[in-house]
């Protein structure tokens, strides 16, 4: 029997998991029941009709990400909850919602094709609910995922209960990548990943208080950047504190070594106040947190892991609010 856990062999390499969040301009959350299937739209309860419409998307190579949601409820009620969440452009804090209910997941395929086209849907609700959290629990993808997903969806469900956090939902979610972080979730409309967690970190990712340094251990990067700007918005994170996470950002790659050693970064991001900033960054390649792990459970071979560190950073830009009294 292999008793080889990918995530086990993550932490014990001390894997530095930032600049590992993926990059979407879309994602689809369909509310249905697991059990599921290792690949999640063969699942059993997804109707022919939505595992053709995922296909014709994959091959037409659309920036959407589509995932199976559930929660405890999920097998009893008899509605379907599909939600939308797209990126916004520019400076930018996220995702924006789109939240439809519908009688059964027969449904949600003609809706998607309408959506795709650009034509609403009259079945969109508004809702008080202002924050999705996906946790990955597919099991029957990487076992990792139940492993450390299930007991952790179990009691961070307990968590925001205790909290009385109201308008935060708790999805059990399909695979969204690197289960080698497990337990890792999605916080939406952010679009913030997070790995290796347990539930001190994730209540202070909730409440946003505590020790921001847990982030350190904890934060895979944020959706909306590309990978190695991540790295450079950790650094501003702990430059900034807690207030970061209510910023609006947006960021680029100038340049790129023709080695991909060395990358020069631009992040402008504005705080609540309206003051505009701009830094430029040299990120380099990290010998000393370069790994070979296996990067799933069920992998072969050893994969390299580069990651980039900020070798440099300065404030190019900035435009500070001022009020006269």
């Amino acid at each position: 029997m292999n008793t080889f856990f990918c995530s086990d062999s993550s932490r014990q390499a001390a894997e530095d998991i930032i600049g590992t969040a993926t990059n979407y301009q879309t994602y689809i959350l369909i509310e249905c029941p697991p059990p599921w299937t290792s690949e999640a739209f063969n699942s059993k309860w997804v109707p022919n009709n939505l595992r053709i419409l995922v296909e014709e998307v994959k091959r037409a190579k659309l920036p959407i990400r589509f995932l199976l949601i559930a929660n405890d409820f999920s097998h009893k009620v008899n509605k379907t909850t599909l939600l939308i969440y797209q990126r916004k452009e520019g400076l930018s804090n996220g995702y924006q919602k789109q939240e439809i209910i519908l009688a059964n997941i027969e449904q949600v395929a003609a809706v998607l094709q309408k959506w795709l086209w650009g034509i609403g849907s009259n079945s969109e609700v508004e809702t008080t609910a202002t924050r999705d959290i996906l946790v990955c629990t597919h099991g029957s993808h990487d076992k990792c995922c139940a492993r450390y997903g299930n007991p952790f969806y179990f009691h961070a469900t307990a968590t925001i209960s205790n909290l009385n956090l109201d308008n935060v939902r708790i999805w059990k979610s399909s695979h969204f990548g690197g289960h080698r972080f497990a337990p890792t979730i999605i916080d939406l409309p952010e679009g913030r990943y997070y790995g290796v967690l347990e539930q001190d970190s994730f209540r202070s990712i909730l409440t946003r208080s505590g020790e921001i340094q847990c982030l350190h251990t904890v934060y895979r990067g944020w959706g909306i950047l590309p990978a190695a700007l991540q790295i450079l918005e950790r650094e501003l994170i702990f430059t900034e504190g807690w207030d970061w996470l209510n910023y609006k950002v947006v960021g680029k790659i100038l340049e790129q070594s023709l080695d991909n050693n060395t990358i020069l970064a631009e992040l402008s991001f504005e705080k609540t106040s309206g003051s505009l900033y701009t830094y430029q960054a040299k990120l380099v390649k990290d010998a000393t947190k370069i790994k070979k792990l296996k990067s799933s459970c069920n992998a072969v071979q050893e994969s390299v892991i580069t990651k980039y560190a900020v070798a440099s950073i300065w404030l190019t830009c900035s435009k500070v609010m001022t009020y006269s009294t």
